[in-house]
């Protein structure tokens, strides 16, 4: 694993990186990281001090005053090295990601295209969406020229879902546009991000303090938003701690770009082509185990689409298979921790409770082969009213919950009111007036059509409205218009 020993025995500490060097931290505060296929620890996070937070800003600060001065050709072409890097280590990074999150092998190597994707965009968007405008003769003899400018030190702070996909909806974007960066993966899955840190810092040979890491929890966050030089945070995780990173952001009047959860509904039509799109609908729910912020959680069908639908969808649920994910055919990993697989298991429990059917039950899967791994079957619950617990909150786990409505005008009630999320919104359909209706009718900021995980590409901005996301700009693409501010010069000569 690239230097770390995956032992429960001596895990290694995970280092901080400040100035182009590797440093132990000297936080007494420290939690280990696992894997979740087999229970071990497999390095400790050090949960980096306030004085070491400040001072990875500070060396930021002031390798910006250099690195913005650098030609963009020459900054686009530290990019096309970080590419060509991660392209030839992207399988290693795809096996510890993998190790370190838990799922498919299939589904890392997933992770690392999408990152490389934004690498890719972010090449191109160097060289012309971030190009300035003039216009001659506003006035006799006065011409206006605008110009982006970089701004400074951007704090990344990373969810444990895709340790490499989501630090690179920004990662290259600052750094080509002239910005440096200070990047806090999540406690929970370190250690890809760390490995691709190591591999651009040894091989890409990025000035030092323009890419820095820090570890840590909330109270680290908070110093990273508060901290004098930081120009702005990115945040992508739960709504709750979105919630507070956005209010932190604003009062110490930071930029902001902050996605929240998610609640996402699936829905099916009664002419759905289920024998064409079930493999699909499936996936949308259990992929990644469910752990994902585009993953269906509500099923709704829609008249008769319920009975045609249950079974199918139970049927091939079931038949996934589900084990450790470097291992050959398997098609869902374990949960990432322990507690995230007990909050799973709550939700099955309070839905019963409320009135739910359980018509498949995940809790009693067991791995021989990997019995202290963090393992859960899929679950299926049906009758599930909109109003119940396990209909509105974030579950983030391989359960779904089936909701029977009687009209698309009913599923897309469910949808716009029912939950308070806006990620993503499904339907299944052979209609394109159906089709065009949900597209137009469902308040959230990505839309399948026969597709279950309407995944923006690079190119496109990662949408989220409601206690999905905070802030005006998005991820990706979008993220030009965040690492860089406006400057308009008005000449009379």
């Amino acid at each position: 694993m690239t230097g770390l020993k995956a032992s429960t025995q001596n895990p290694e500490s995970l280092k901080l990186l400040a100035g182009g060097r590797w440093l132990d931290s000297s936080s007494q505060d420290t939690h280990p990281t696992f894997n979740p296929g087999t229970g071990e620890a497999i390095a400790m996070v050090p949960f980096a001090t306030r004085e070491e937070v400040s001072m990875a800003i500070d060396t930021a600060q002031e390798a910006f005053d250099s690195w913005r001065k650098v030609p963009i050709t020459e900054r686009v072409r530290f990019i096309f090295k970080m590419k060509e890097v991660m392209e030839k280590h992207a399988e290693e990074l795809a096996t510890i990601n993998t190790q370190n999150h838990g799922k498919t092998l299939e589904e890392s190597r997933g992770d690392d295209m999408r990152a490389l994707e934004n690498v890719d965009t972010a090449i191109a968007a160097a060289y012309t969406l971030a190009k300035g405008e003039t216009l001659d003769e506003v006035s006799r003899e006065v011409d206006v020229q605008l110009e982006k400018e970089p701004l400074g030190v951007f704090s990344i702070v990373c969810p444990f879902n895709f340790p490499l996909m989501i630090p690179f909806w920004f990662i290259p974007y600052a750094i080509v546009l002239g910005d440096t960066i200070v990047v806090k993966p999540s406690e929970l899955t370190p250690v890809p991000m760390q490995v691709a840190a190591k591999f651009i810092q040894d091989e890409v040979g990025l000035p030092p303090g323009v890419l820095n890491i820090v570890h840590g929890g909330k109270d680290v966050v908070e110093a990273l938003i508060a901290h004098r030089n930081t120009k702005g945070v990115t945040f992508v995780g739960s709504t709750p701690v979105a919630k507070e990173v956005y209010r932190l952001a604003g009062q110490h009047g930071k930029r902001a770009i902050v996605n929240g959860g998610a609640k996402n509904s699936v829905v099916v039509q009664p002419d759905a082509d289920l024998g064409r799109f079930m493999p699909s609908i499936v996936s949308s729910f259990f992929g990644n185990t469910g752990q994902r912020c585009l993953a269906g959680s509500n099923l709704l069908t829609i008249g008769k689409a319920h009975a045609m639908t249950l079974p199918k969808f139970v049927e091939s649920a079931k038949g996934l298979k589900i084990g450790y994910g470097l291992e050959e055919g398997i098609q869902m990993g374990p949960l990432v921790s322990q507690s995230a697989r007990a909050r799973v298991q709550r939700h099955m429990e309070t839905a019963a409770h409320e009135g739910a059917k359980i018509v498949s039950d995940g809790r009693t899967l067991r791995v021989a082969e990997h019995p202290d791994g963090f393992y859960l079957g899929v679950s299926v619950l049906d009758a599930v009213d909109p109003s119940m617990t396990v209909a509105k909150e974030e579950v983030f786990g391989p359960l779904a919950s089936v909701i029977q409505t009687e009209s698309l005008d009913d599923a897309l009630d469910v949808i716009n009111k029912g939950t308070g999320f806006g990620n993503m919104a499904c339907i299944y359909t052979s209609s394109g007036r159906s089709a065009r209706e949900f597209r137009r009718g469902a308040n959230v900021g990505n839309v399948g059509v026969n597709i279950g995980i309407a995944a923006p590409p690079a190119y496109f901005p990662f949408g989220g409205r409601g206690d999905s996301f905070y802030g005006t700009l998005h991820a990706q693409v979008d993220t030009v218009d965040f690492f860089t501010d406006k400057k308009v010069t008005i000449y009379r000569w």
